[in-house]
């Protein structure tokens, strides 16, 4: 494929990641607090009707590690909410916020970040992130990280007697996924490579794989002890055990799907077999729209080229 047509089918396709939010009614939206030690919070979205795209809890949930060196966050939530995350955490701590730090590039997670950087917080995420935020139609450059890293060893920071670690994940979710260790609280956010609403979404227009997910299940499992907390971009919080039944469902989905594509079957005929009807009941959301079908069909049909390629 020609460099000049590769360019525009990836603007396009970030394009449409950031586009796809559409229906949302963010006047609806509430935030909510969760508190795990007396400085480390979270805040998310409540579930319901607001965020079509995610019933559980709308848009991507935020971190905040407060105290007297300043505020350390953890994504940014949709923009149009950016005056309720900004409430929410002036319940928390008037100190200002230092940092902001990106899991990966989806606008639930980084739409608010221009509006952030206005706060004075310096910008920090995947330097793979900042390139597909970048090819974005109407990008605004206060929305792209000013501070970038790659794979290697993770970023630490030192502050309010917290150790926080930046974790870069290879190819996972997103082409730019980053975990985020507060090593004191025992507490992991490992953004959207796991999902307990509906299957598993992995962005393939923008960098993601199956193997790379895989590999980063793997990592936490080795990286959390048994008392852990682990904590999804969406869903409900976890351990290390969780993870286990979660990947080999992935893998008995792909054993599936990968024998058919040896029988010759065509996409739509995978589709229609049905791969995942083992465990349609018994994820939440396995069946609710995503991506022009179920949270189902997406997956399998993620699984599908994946395997084809």
């Amino acid at each position: 494929m020609a460099p000049m047509k590769w360019l525009v089918l990836a603007a396009f396709a970030v394009t449409l990641t950031f586009s796809a939010y559409a229906q949302i009614n963010y006047a609806k939206i509430e935030i909510l607090t969760e508190q795990y030690t007396p400085n480390l919070y979270m805040l998310a979205g409540a579930p319901g009707d607001a965020d079509p795209n995610h019933p559980d809890g709308a848009g991507g949930r935020i971190g905040l590690l407060t105290g007297p060196d300043g505020i350390f966050m953890v994504d940014s939530q949709y923009e149009q909410v950016t005056g309720k995350v900004i409430a929410a955490i002036r319940k928390i701590s008037p100190q200002p916020i230092r940092y902001l730090a990106n899991t990966h590039l989806h606008v639930d997670h980084t739409g608010g970040n221009g509006n952030i950087v206005k706060q004075g917080a310096l910008l920090i995420a995947r330097e793979e992130l900042r390139s597909d935020m970048a090819r974005a139609a109407n990008t605004d450059p206060a929305r792209l990280p000013n501070v970038t890293y790659g794979m290697g060893d993770p970023i630490k920071f030192r502050m309010n007697g917290e150790i926080v670690d930046l974790i870069p994940i290879r190819a996972a979710h997103t082409g730019g996924d980053t975990i985020v260790r507060f090593e004191n609280a025992d507490v992991i956010m490992i953004g959207d490579f796991y999902r307990n609403y509906g299957y598993p979404f992995i962005d393939t227009n923008n960098g993601g794989s199956l193997k790379g997910a895989l590999e980063a299940l793997d990592y936490v499992m080795k990286i959390s002890g048994p008392n852990t907390k682990l904590i999804p971009g969406h869903g409900t919080i976890i351990k290390r055990e969780d993870i286990l039944p979660y990947r080999n469902m992935i893998l008995d989905v792909q054993s599936k799907v990968q024998e058919l594509i040896k029988q010759g079957k065509t996409q739509a005929e995978v589709l229609a077999s049905k791969p995942t009807a083992a465990y349609d009941g018994k994820i939440p959301g396995a069946l609710g729209a995503a991506g022009g079908g179920t949270s189902a069909d997406r997956f399998v049909r993620m699984l599908y080229s994946e395997l084809k390629k």
